[in-house]
């Protein structure tokens, strides 16, 4: 469910969970395509016969898929309603802690952790954390900036 706030609300953000976002399949044909905008061949993403029987059996992510997955899904959890631009910043830390098989679910699970004013705007870091469905352990977890202006 999508966070609906005003520019000016921003600065009370802080420390509020914004829930998780839609679940998201990770398929074979998704991942060929990152391959192929990457140029990132490695068998344990693009060849399903060779990756079953490799480390994870099977195909897995590339771990910038998942992480660029945090676009589309961070636009679920936050519409921040008079600001002329937004900005993706940038990121401060990422950590791919749990490989994503082909075939898996993700979502994402986002918490505002600082919100900041930086000339015209605000900037807020924002702690992602990607979740594999029915996993113990997160596919990725980063920390998030991005820019709002007035």
């Amino acid at each position: 469910m999508t966070t609906t706030v005003s520019y000016d609300e921003l600065p009370d953000l802080v420390g509020r969970d914004l829930g998780v976002s839609e679940w998201r399949e990770i398929t074979q044909d998704r991942v060929d395509l990152f391959a192929d905008a990457t140029d990132d061949h490695q068998w344990i993403h693009v060849d399903p016969e060779r990756a079953a029987n490799g480390p994870f059996g099977g195909p897995i992510a590339h771990g910038f898929f998942t992480l660029s997955l945090t676009i589309p899904m961070w636009t679920e959890l936050l519409e921040v309603e008079g600001v002329t631009t937004k900005v993706n910043y940038g990121l401060d830390r990422v950590r791919f802690v749990s490989p994503v098989r082909v075939g898996a679910r993700v979502r994402m699970n986002a918490v505002i952790a600082e919100v900041t004013s930086v000339p015209g705007g605000y900037q807020i870091a924002v702690d992602q954390t990607i979740e594999i469905e029915g996993a113990d352990k997160p596919a990725v977890v980063a920390r998030g900036l991005s820019r709002f202006y007035a």
